[in-house]
Order: structure tokens, then C-alpha cells, then sequence
């Protein structure tokens, strides 16, 4: 149950519900964001929630989410169910798109890993899409939704018949124009254009009678009259005739399609609610991307557990502004159930209010919401809430009776799963006897074992709440120095109102205050000064707390970076090793060189005693100098060493604990890296080929690469983690996928140019469409059709069917110095 009727306006609800309605691709989507509403359903949540956390995962990988086309076309479906009723060619083309839109969502989720997303694969278990009926628009249909010339026998030969008309009805209206600037009844630069779907000549009004024929339209002045010759007239009729008998054909040919989709309608009805569903959850992840929001644990029991919660409009509005909102850390408990919280006013007391009724709300409607992900959502049957002010003149109610007709409402309807939300409780009337009458209504709420969250600034529930099992006072902390809230909730202690020092700081005289602080009372100032002080001392505390705990943190940071020098310590001396071993390799070699030369000299000397003594001189230096050098070497590795020692002696010295622990755990890391059992991602090595382990014996593994599984001896594979099995698979299926067209081989053969030069215009037209609709499919930007100047009969048909073509977005002249008129320029969207 959700108390008032207008709850979800007072907590902001409705803001949100228009965030994801401007979010959906679809009216399908807005419909399903329309149809929001709360739910007490453990497994409905669960579910709701599973599927938009799992559509955020989606959303922020690297897959491309097929999102265009997401048309409602039920009307159109509902409208089959009558017999003899068929779909108009635009109603069959945006069926056409948004059922392949369907089918590229099917086939995305049908890729995904079950146990990884088993919300949003489960949406596909009960949905039976049929190709054949793709298949048979395709083959009436083109991209561009025009029908095609061999969806029926008959059509084909009234387009066919239709051209050939046009252009003798074009080539004998251009003789006629040219004739007609001959004889000076039209300008030069006067072309042929379109009147009531007839070719007409635009003549001035005063020579309009010097052709005969017939007058179809003005111009707005008056100036200019657009004639069709007599003589052509007949053949205008005959092309009507032929456009009549073409949109009958088609005519045709959409009924039969729609008879052979009338079968399938409950299915493809069940296949859009799918799409409806996709794209309303798509919304809702978006939105929780955008608010940072998470799926906390969820609890079949009500409970709230929040940390780090936010206010999913002040956080959106302070983003804006570049500010940051204070999260807000909540625990209601069977222990704990009511939390009233008090404090000055503008201190965030019904900030905290709404943003408890909001995000629960938010929850239970399926919604992910913005707080740390190791928080607890609980679950209530009903949420009342009474803030604001609800007087009405027509009702006769003022604010106060308002306020007791919600708190009827509350003691009437509340139990032990409801979680009441009052805002200034108490407030409307006399203090003393709106207090006593606050108090009794929250001694009922608390016998019913009821949840909520209070605002007041009366003192009476203040102490009515220390004293009573179930009820926790909170407060709204305030910076009594620099005079100011902090939007902090501190639970465990009631709030001071801090009246007195916020009249202060607006300037209001001191000696009406010293008069107010007289007729209030020593006791009541008293008590407000010691709430402040205790507010004050913990305070102070929580400082020296969150210091202590940044220290600690700057001590760990410090141990991390003692074990990461190690590590390199470590590292540079297996690398100084090294080099003293490839530089004594080289010195060795170098000694072994030059006693092989000395020998070589000898010889070829034959012991000649001046060479002889030469050689074994230069023997003896080199020897000299080697062994200088091999002694440098070892002094500077040494000391090398002997520093690493003394490092590592330095720090084990004064950090013991920390570098055994650290040597422990990467001993204990070690083995189970090396461990491998049955459903764990391996590699092979020395490549990027990755699969899982189904079976294992003593000497093999039998290991799963996508369908195919194969034996492999153990010392071939080694172990990888679950992200490096996702991204190395990844790239195999992309690798693999099979779109049903070899677009390569197209865009290998296709030219970005088509030569029409020296056809007839019902020769070259065909090839034009095949031309556009190729060019469309690979996604081409810009092309040329050459058609040359001649009469302009040819180009002017092309012209006219590329402004039938909606992905077309441009079309004009070549530059002149690359052929001008001859060549028609074309720029796909």
C-alpha cells in the first residue's frame, strides 16, 4: 500500500519516472515506464533489478548494442486480426525494420554467457521469432522500402511499360521546350517541371496560348502558366493509367504479404512486448549509469542498511553545479526501527527524509539506486509518507487537520513491514498539545513494531525516544563556529535547533534574545546547551578518529611501497647477475680470441724470436688489462650486491612481519596460480587459443574450445583468469560470426562509379536502382553515376528517383572541371 495517492509526486518519483521516459528509443519502452509500479515481490525485485545491473555490465563493455528501429508497429499487428485488412507499404516497412531490430537483439543475447547474465538470457526463452517471414518481405522489398520490380509478374511489366512512357513523354516535352526557346515563348534557361504529377513548360502569361494545351497551375504572381503540349496529353493519360494499375500491383502484392504474416501475430506480438522490455530496461540502465547507482544485497525482510546513500535529483542537480551532495549513512534494524531526527532547519532533515522514501521506492519498483554496493535493501509491504502542506478549501481542511487525516491513515493501516515517513512532526498547532499528541501517535507506531523515519524540533519526542525500545534519535550536525549545517545524519543522539545562534547570525537584536532565553527557562536552555556540547565532543572525536585512520591508511600505503621496492631489489639483482655474466662471457671470448691470434702469429712466423717475443708482449698487456678489468667488475658488482643486502636487511630489520607475510603469500599465490581443476579458463601456450578444462587424467586435459574439445598434454596449457578467457574469446567469436552475406567480395569488386553513357533511359534506370540499393548495403558515402548531357532525359530520371531514396541526402553537378551536368554526384546519410 502507498500512502497519499499523490506519494510519488511528493518524494519526486515522477521526475524520475520522466527521466526514463525521455530515455526509451520507442513508444514500446515508454509505455513499460508508464506502467511502473511498486512491488512487495522478493522475486520480482530480484529479478527487475538483475536485469537492469546486468544491462549496465552490457552497456559499459565494448559490444555494440544494436539500437536503431525500435518502431511500434502493434497497432498495426492488432489491425491484421481483421480479415481482409493489410498493411499500408510504410506501416509493412517499419514492421520490416523494427522485426530485424528484434532479431539483431535475439541474436546479441543469445551470444551472452548464461551464468554470467542469467536475467537478461532467460528474456529470450520464451520467444519464437520465425526468419521465413524476413525472408518474404525481402524478397518484395527493398532497404530503402520501395517494392520491387519482381514481387510480382505484373509489376514488373507496368514499371517497365511506365518507363518507356516517361521517357518518350521526357525526350518529346524537351523537343517541344527547345522548339518553344526557339521561337521565343519560353527563356533559355527554362526546364521542364512537375505539375499534378504531369511534365508541363512554364510559359509567361502573356504568351500562355502560344502552345496549345492545357493549363495545370500558376505561379502565386500570377506571371507564369504551366502548360502541357496537346500532343502529349494522351501519353500523360496512358502513364496515369500505368501509375494507377502499378499502386494496384502493389496493392496486391501487400495483402499477400499480409496473409502470410496474419498467422504469426500472437507470436510477433509476444516478440514486441520482448522489445518493449529491452528497451525499458535499457533506459533504467542508463539511468543508473548515469546516478552511479548499484543492485545492493537484497533482504526478504524490512530492513534498510544504507551507506553512502544519495539523492538521485540533488545529485544530478549538483553535478551541474559542479558540487558534491553528502551521502547519507542510514541503519534501521529490529532494534532499531524508528529514527527520529532532529536539528536546525535547512540542515537536510527532509532531504534525508526523501531520500529514504525515494530510493526505497525507487528499489522496490525495480530500479537500481545510487549508494556503496556493500549496503542492504530490505523489503515493505507499504510506504506512508505526510510532509508538505496539504490544506485545502474545498476539503475545508487546514494544514493541521491534513496532517492528523494522514496520521489516521498511518495508525490505521501501518503494521510490522510498513515504513512510515513524517516530516515535522507534531508541527501545525499549540506546541504543548501538538507535542502530547505526536508523542501517543508514536507510542502506537512503535507498539506496532512499524518502520519509519521522523523530523521534528519538539522536545517531548526527543526524549520520548531515548527512553523507548525501538525508537534511535538521531541528528543533523551544524557547525556552531562558522554557523553553518553540514548535511551530516549522526544516529545515536538527538539534534539541538541551534534557534538561538541561527537568529544570531541573522542579525536579530541581542536583547530580544536575552528575553527569549528568560522566558524559555534556564531547564530548556540548559538541556539545548547540552545537546550542543555533546554534539560538540563527538564531533572532536570523530575527527581524531578519521585522522587515526588516514595515518593508518598512509602506514599501509608506506608497507606496499617498502614490499613493491623489494620487489624491483629483487629484480635488478637478477638483472646485475645477468650482465656480469654476459659481460665475463664477453671478456672470456675476447681472451680466447686473442691467444688464438697470438698462436696463429707464431706459426706463421715460424717461431721467428723478435715475432715471437712481439706476439707474447701483446699477449701479456692484453692479460694485464683483462685482469684489471675483471677485477672492476667484481668490486662493482659487489658492492652492487652488498647494497641490495644491506636494503633488504634494513627492511626486514624494521618491517619483519610485513616482508614474511609478503614472501608467505606469494609462495601460497604460486600454488594455486599453478593449480588447474575441472571448469577453469586455460591457454595454450606460446598463443591466444583459450578454452575450458571439462575432463583431466594423469597426462591430459580434455579442454573445450567454443563447440570443438580436443586432448592436451598438461605441460601445454597453462592457466589464465576469467576476464583474459572473455577478452581472448571475445575476439574468436568475432572472428567467427557469419552475417549471411559476402560483404567483402561486394566491396572488394565495387566501384564508386557507374557508367550509364550510351544506354537508353529503360536501360540505364534498372541499373541505377541495383546501383543506389548496392551502395546502401555496403554503407557507402559518396558516389558518381555518368550519365553524360545529351538532352538531359536520362540525368532528369535519375534526379527524380533519388529524391524518392530517404538515405539519399544530397545529389548534384559535378565540379566543372571533372564533367559538370554529365555527371550526377550522390551523398549517402
Amino acid at each position: 500500500m502507498i500512502y497519499p495517492n499523490n506519494f510519488e509526486t511528493k518524494i519526486g518519483f515522477d521526475r524520475i519516472r520522466q527521466l526514463l521516459s525521455d530515455d526509451c528509443l520507442s513508444e514500446l519502452g515508454r509505455k513499460k515506464v508508464a506502467g511502473i509500479r511498486f512491488t512487495d515481490n522478493f522475486a520480482a525485485i530480484t529479478k527487475l533489478t538483475g536485469q537492469t545491473a546486468e544491462f549496465c555490465s552490457v552497456l559499459q563493455s565494448e559490444a555494440d548494442f544494436p539500437i536503431d528501429f525500435y518502431f511500434d508497429v502493434t497497432p498495426y499487428l492488432k489491425k491484421l486480426r481483421i480479415i481482409g485488412s493489410y498493411l499500408e507499404l510504410a506501416e509493412l516497412f517499419d514492421f520490416k525494420r523494427s522485426l530485424e531490430a528484434i532479431f539483431s537483439v535475439y541474436r546479441f543475447l543469445k551470444k551472452l554467457n548464461e551464468d554470467e547474465f542469467p536475467f537478461l538470457c532467460d528474456l529470450i526463452k520464451d520467444i519464437s521469432l520465425h526468419p521465413m517471414l524476413l525472408e518474404k518481405i525481402d524478397m518484395v522489398m527493398t532497404k530503402t522500402g520501395r517494392i520491387r520490380d519482381n514481387a510480382s509478374p505484373g509489376l514488373k511489366q507496368i514499371r517497365s511499360d511506365l518507363l518507356s512512357k516517361q521517357y518518350a513523354v521526357t525526350s518529346r516535352m524537351s523537343s517541344l521546350l527547345k522548339q518553344a526557346q526557339q521561337d521565343g515563348i519560353v527563356e533559355k534557361d527554362t526546364t521542364l517541371t512537375l505539375r499534378n504529377g504531369r511534365l508541363v513548360i512554364p510559359v509567361t502569361a502573356a504568351k500562355k496560348r502560344a502552345i496549345k494545351g492545357f493549363i495545370h497551375d500558376e505561379s502565386a504572381t500570377g506571371k507564369t502558366a504551366f502548360v502541357e503540349p496537346a500532343e502529349i496529353f494522351e501519353t500523360n493519360n496512358e502513364i496515369r493509367e500505368l501509375e494507377y494499375a502499378e499502386q494496384r500491383e502493389i496493392l496486391k502484392v501487400l495483402h499477400e504479404i499480409s496473409e502470410f504474416i496474419r498467422p504469426y501475430l500472437e507470436d510477433l506480438l509476444l516478440a514486441y512486448n520482448f522489445l518493449a522490455i529491452i528497451d525499458f530496461i535499457r533506459a533504467k540502465a542508463r539511468l543508473a549509469i548515469l546516478l552511479e547507482s548499484v543492485r545492493p544485497s537484497i533482504v526478504e525482510e524490512p530492513i534498510i542498511d544504507w551507506k553512502n546513500s544519495r539523492h538521485p535529483l540533488l545529485y544530478l542537480h549538483f553535478r551541474k553545479e559542479k558540487k558534491k551532495v553528502v551521502p547519507l549513512t542510514i541503519e534501521l534494524n529490529k532494534d532499531d526501527r524508528i529514527l527520529l531526527i532532529s536539528g536546525p532547519n535547512a540542515g537536510g532533515k527532509s532531504v534525508c527524509l526523501k531520500t529514504t522514501g525515494l530510493l526505497q521506492y525507487m528499489f522496490q519498483c525495480g530500479l537500481l539506486v545510487p549508494m556503496h554496493e556493500s549496503s542492504q535493501m530490505g523489503i515493505f509491504n507499504s510506504i506512508f509518507i505526510d510532509i508538505g502542506d496539504e490544506q485545502s478549501i474545498d476539503n475545508d481542511l487546514s494544514t493541521y487537520s491534513s496532517h492528523l487525516l494522514s496520521m489516521k491513515n498511518f495508525v490505521k493501516n501501518a503494521d510490522e513491514k510498513s515504513l512510515i515517513l513524517i516530516d515535522e512532526f507534531g508541527a501545525g498547532t499549540e506546541p504543548l498539545l501538538g507535542g502530547a499528541i505526536a508523542e501517543s501517535i508514536l507510542d502506537e507506531l512503535n507498539q506496532r513494531e512499524s518502520f519509519g523515519v521522523i523530523t521534528t524540533h519538539y522536545t517531548n519526542l526527543k526524549h520520548y525516544a531515548s527512553q523507548s525500545k525501538g525508537i534511535i534519535n538521531g541528528a543533523m550536525l551544524y557547525d556552531h563556529n562558522r554557523m553553518e549545517p553540514l548535511f551530516q545524519l549522526q544516529i545515536g543522539k538527538p539534534g539541538s535547533s541551534f534557534a538561538f545562534e541561527i537568529a544570531r547570525k541573522i542579525g536579530l537584536p541581542e536583547h530580544l534574545l536575552k528575553s527569549a532565553e528568560e522566558k524559555v527557562g534556564t531547564e530548556q536552555i540548559s538541556f539545548d546547551k547540552l545537546l550542543k556540547e555533546v554534539t560538540r565532543d563527538k564531533r572532536y572525536w570523530e575527527t581524531k578518529r578519521k585522522k587515526i585512520r588516514q595515518e593508518e591508511k598512509s602506514l599501509d600505503t608506506l608497507l606496499e611501497d617498502l614490499a613493491d621496492e623489494n620487489k624491483r631489489s629483487k629484480k635488478e639483482r637478477k638483472k646485475i647477475i645477468q650482465e656480469a655474466k654476459d659481460e665475463a662471457g664477453q671478456l672470456l671470448a675476447s681472451a680466447n680470441k686473442m691467444i688464438e691470434n697470438t698462436i696463429r702469429i707464431i706459426r706463421e712466423n715460424q717461431a721467428d724470436k723478435e715475432a715471437t717475443r712481439k706476439a707474447r708482449q701483446e699477449l701479456e698487456d692484453f692479460k694485464k688489462e683483462f685482469d684489471k678489468e675483471m677485477a672492476d667488475k667484481e668490486k662493482s658488482l659487489g658492492q652492487k650486491l652488498d647494497d641490495f643486502q644491506k636494503k633488504e636487511k634494513a627492511i626486514r630489520r624494521k618491517y619483519p612481519k610485513q616482508v614474511d607475510h609478503e614472501a608467505s603469500e606469494e609462495a601460497r599465490l604460486r600454488n594455486i596460480k599453478n593449480t588447474i581443476t575441472i571448469g577453469d579458463k586455460v591457454v595454450l601456450k606460446d598463443s591466444e587459443t583459450a578454452g575450458e578444462i571439462v575432463e583431466m587424467n594423469d597426462k591430459d586435459y580434455i579442454v573445450a574450445f567454443g563447440n570443438l574439445m580436443t586432448s592436451i598434454a598438461k605441460n601445454k596449457v597453462e592457466k589464465i583468469s576469467n576476464n583474459q578467457y572473455r577478452e581472448l574469446t571475445r575476439g574468436q567469436e568475432r572472428s567467427t560470426v557469419n552475417l549471411g552475406w559476402n560483404l567483402h567480395n561486394k566491396r572488394m569488386n565495387f566501384k564508386s562509379t557507374i557508367d550509364l553513357r550510351g544506354l537508353r533511359t529503360e536501360e540505364a534506370m534498372p541499373k541505377v536502382y541495383e546501383y543506389i540499393d548496392e551502395c546502401i548495403t555496403l554503407n557507402e558515402r559518396e558516389v558518381k553515376i555518368l550519365h553524360g548531357t545529351g538532352s538531359g532525359i536520362l540525368r532528369q530520371f535519375i534526379r527524380e528517383y533519388l529524391r524518392t531514396v530517404d538515405l539519399v541526402t544530397w545529389f548534384g553537378d559535378e565540379h566543372v572541371e571533372f564533367g559538370g551536368a554529365g555527371i550526377t554526384v550522390v551523398r549517402f546519410g
